[in-house]
């Protein structure tokens, strides 16, 4: 026996056996002891480094002086039993140094003999799959630099670290991407060299197959042709498993591995692809089972046919369920292979709803319900339902009516708890409540009560509580309807989500942080998918707006207005009004002529129903300033019907009469604001809401009348502001303090005017606002009725020329705005604007408009 001699050993970072520390380490212990007896079994799938293992090994014993009584075999699992049994007897020798490499499948009982008698000596070298120490040490060794992590990532994914794998994947030079042609040759060579049932097995799981018994031994062919009975076609699958398991082309889960399939797919032929994928879809079709992974792969292969309409018509019935947009394309996969359009039109019109697309979804309704004598009467309840559901979100409550009406007269049922706030927003109450029944229920005898049936439930319920019972009760119904829907599907087939409409409930009650809360949520969870999700918007920028924030509400609408589709009519009307109210607000009256350019295109496309009465109220003020009351005039009365076939509800109907107060003090129309400050008495007992607006609704005829308690006023302002509407509490202060002569009210409404809008704004915008202004001297801020005496000067501002209220009556200037504007947005009397305005011309120099603005505009772009 030669003496032993020191070997190099192997470094696991750059040798070839880099990222396999085990082999690293039987290669150490034999390089430090050649001589001494070592039985060694070593076992792996094919591409694990069993070969390489062995030809270390052998350098080192060859190295060393002492290979020739070493006994080293390859690929053992290809030797028959009477050389296995040689090999046994040869580990049981004294002294014997044996090793013995092999796939862990197949395994006959004389290897497996052999496998026990080398474990006894010592547990056997499992070759594993590379971690990502071990790719990142391959990646050394093969392309001689350190890879990213994100590297090393796709490498592991795209490998399943099979060492072969990675050496080769690294070798192209590049990761990612489609896999190398010379690569795809290289597997495909390995694959071929297997056995052709196996390679059969590859190729069907790399082409979509699933790993499940039931598919693949009828799609593989595979037969009890030796009548061994139940079991033996999955003892036959699970051979041919455990052999591409073996051959390293699927993982131990029984999946093909990534890059493998990669391979696969590129090599074969579009003919086999496409036939195979057709017999697996109508496998799964056959069982029962999900055919859409699989009817993916058969899109836009030209597959026509009564199986391949029926293998697109489950996908598309599979996608609907989950309220996939696949499910669109599915259907008119289906009618290209072959199947008659009208069949699948109603399903189709449900798909084009759920994807959004209302116009396709309309079309497809509307040819169901044109040829209802030629459809199934499950077929046009459903078409039916879809063109109510369209209809209702364009605005046209009372076509959605009809269509609800007519599908209960087919179905011989009562309409659908969905249709509810269609019936009570075009203000057919008695129906309303015959859908809701005398139980209080909406649902369907017999029927199971899915999480879209309760919401629908909820839903109608609280719509009907909106109008003749308690707001609390209908808010809480509503929000709950939401939160239902939040983990269901089915939300996109309703007319209107139950978000939108509780926080319709919430702002006409005053609860806007209830209403916010309700929508964030809702566009957080998608809830109505991608139609509602502008509606979703515009309501979150009314909020803003009725609080006094035009910032938050110009930058919701601006958001809704960039988005690359047009606004349905109802949407498109809420922006119109938001757009409007958010003009006047700032007292732009350019802005608000533009935006009533919008408003009036609005106006003529959508009628009045019951969610459009606030929104119409802020048109029929800005109407007013505008000297536009014919263009509203027509929707009030049209408002005014519908409240009383409702009952005047006092919910809906106080903002409404809010507006029509606003619009009545802009015009100075005493007579009109008295009758609407007694119609919002009436509605006082409607909520909180609606009582702080007729508290404060009294004041305003009085401002009118130049009749003024300061007290009361400041309450009844406070009062607004309690309930969120702090802009509009502001105004009444501010009016109030220009139509009183007594200087102390002045100064207080005007610290209160300050207070509650800075709150509004401090609020909603997220910025801190700067104190208010203390009142300064009486005769800056005189009573109209008052002679308006020359402020005196203060300090000149950085300008040198203006002082600092100058400056803010000169921006406003410079932005065209009326007196009556510039004192409104500044909390002064026209008359003292008209004094800031002389006396600016007199500082400037200058005589006529032309100059002064030309001035004014120097100045202010100096100094910004």
């Amino acid at each position: 026996m030669a003496a032993p001699t020191t070997s190099p050993t192997p470094a696991a970072s750059t040798g070839p056996l880099a990222g396999a520390p085990a082999a690293v380490a039987l290669v150490r212990a034999v390089a430090e002891d050649p001589d001494a007896p070592r039985l060694v079994a070593v076992t792996g799938p094919a591409g694990a480094g069993k070969s390489t293992v062995l030809r270390e090994l052998v350098r080192v014993w060859t190295e060393a002086g002492a290979g020739q009584d070493v006994t080293v075999v390859d690929d053992a699992h290809e030797l028959g039993d009477d050389e296995l049994a040689d090999l046994r007897g040869r580990a049981g020798r004294p002294g014997a140094r044996l090793v013995v490499a092999f796939r862990p499948w197949p395994r006959s009982r004389a290897l497996a003999r052999l496998d026990a008698t080398l474990a006894a000596a010592v547990p056997p070298l499992v070759l594993a799959v590379l971690d990502a120490a071990g790719i990142a040490a391959r990646a050394a060794r093969v392309a001689g630099v350190r890879i990213s992590d994100e590297a090393v990532r796709v490498v592991a994914e795209r490998t399943a670290g099979a060492p072969v794998l990675v050496d080769r994947l690294l070798a192209h030079g590049r990761v990612g991407g489609p896999v190398p042609p010379q690569l795809a040759e290289q597997i495909g060579y390995a694959v071929d060299a297997e056995d052709p049932r196996v390679v059969e097995l590859v190729t069907a799981l790399a082409l979509g197959a699933p790993v499940d018994g039931e598919v693949l031994v009828p799609l593989l062919g595979i037969s009890d042709a030796a009548g061994i009975g139940v079991g033996a076609e999955i003892a036959e699958l699970d051979e041919l498993s455990g052999r591409a398991v073996a051959a390293g082309l699927c993982t131990p889960d029984g999946r093909v591995v990534p890059l493998v399939a990669e391979a696969i797919r590129t090599r074969v032929a579009p003919a086999r692809r496409a036939e195979l994928r057709r017999h697996l879809a109508e496998i799964e079709l056959d069982r029962g089972g999900s055919v859409l992974a699989v009817a993916r792969t058969l899109r836009g292969s030209g597959a026509t046919g009564e199986r391949a309409a029926a293998v697109f018509r489950a996908a598309a019935a599979e996608a609907a369920r989950a309220e996939s947009p696949d499910a669109v394309r599915f259907y008119a996969e289906a009618v290209a292979a072959g199947a008659p359009p009208l069949t699948v039109a109603a399903h189709r019109a449900q798909a084009h709803l759920v994807a959004g697309d209302l116009d396709g979804a309309l079309g497809h309704a509307d040819s169901v319900l044109s040829a209802t004598d030629a459809v199934e009467a499950t077929d046009a309840v459903r078409a039916g339902s879809v063109a109510a559901a369209v209809l209702a979100r364009r605005g046209l409550l009372a076509r959605s009516a009809e269509l609800y009406r007519w599908t209960a007269a087919v179905s011989g049922e009562r309409p659908p708890a969905a249709a509810v706030p269609v019936l009570i927003g075009t203000g057919a109450l008695e129906e309303a409540r015959a859908v809701v029944g005398v139980d209080g229920s909406g649902f369907v005898a017999g029927r199971a009560p899915t999480l879209v049936d309760g919401a629908d439930d909820l839903t109608a319920r609280g719509m009907l509580d909106s109008v003749e019972g308690s707001p609390t009760a209908a808010l809480s119904g509503l929000a709950r309807a939401a939160g239902l829907l939040e983990t269901a599907h089915g939300a996109a087939l309703l007319p209107d989500t139950p978000a939108a409409l509780a926080a319709l409930v919430a702002v006409h009650t005053g609860e806007f942080d209830v209403a916010a809360s309700v929508l964030d949520r809702a566009l957080r969870t998608g809830l109505g998918g991608a139609p509602a999700r502008a509606r979703h918007r515009l309501l979150l920028g009314w909020i803003a707006l009725l609080r006094g924030a035009t910032g938050p509400a110009s930058e919701r609408l601006a958001a809704v207005d960039a988005g690359d589709d047009p606004l349905e009519p109802r949407d498109e009307f809420l922006a119109a009004a938001l757009q409007v109210a958010i003009a006047r607000r700032q007292s732009d009256l350019g802005a608000l002529m533009r935006s009533w350019t919008r408003a009036r295109q609005a106006i003529v496309r959508h009628p009045v129903d019951l969610y459009v009465l606030q929104p119409l109220g802020e048109l029929v003020t800005a109407a007013s300033r505008l000297r536009e009351e014919s263009w509203v005039a027509p929707h009030l009365a049209e408002a005014d019907a519908l409240l009383d076939r409702l009952g005047r509800p006092a919910l809906w109907a106080a903002p409404l009469h809010w507006a029509r107060l606003q619009a009545a003090v802009l015009t100075d129309d005493v007579e009109a604001a008295r009758a609407r400050s007694d119609e919002l008495q009436s509605a006082a007992c409607g909520s909180r809401f609606a009582h702080a607006m007729a508290t404060a609704a009294p004041h305003w005829v009085g401002v009118l009348e130049d009749r003024v308690d300061a007290a009361e006023v400041e309450a009844a302002a406070r009062g607004l502001h309690a309930v969120g509407l702090s802009f509009d509490g502001g105004r009444l202060a501010g009016q109030a303090a220009l139509r009183t002569g007594d200087r102390r009210a002045v100064s207080a409404l005007l610290a209160c005017a300050r207070a509650l809008q800075a709150a509004g704004t401090d609020l909603r915008q997220g910025t801190v606002p700067p104190p208010a202004e203390e009142p300064g001297p009486v005769a800056e801020e005189p009573a109209v009725a008052a002679p308006a005496p020359v402020e005196a000067a203060p300090e000149p501002s950085g300008s040198g020329l203006l002082s600092e209220r100058e400056l803010e009556v000169a921006e406003l200037v410079v932005q065209g705005r009326t007196q009556r504007e510039i004192g409104e947005a500044l909390f002064i009397s026209a008359k003292t604007v008209e004094h800031h305005v002389a006396r600016m011309r007199q500082r400037l120099g200058v005589g006529g408009r032309s100059e002064l603005l030309d001035e004014l505009r120097r100045i202010l772009g100096d100094r910004g």
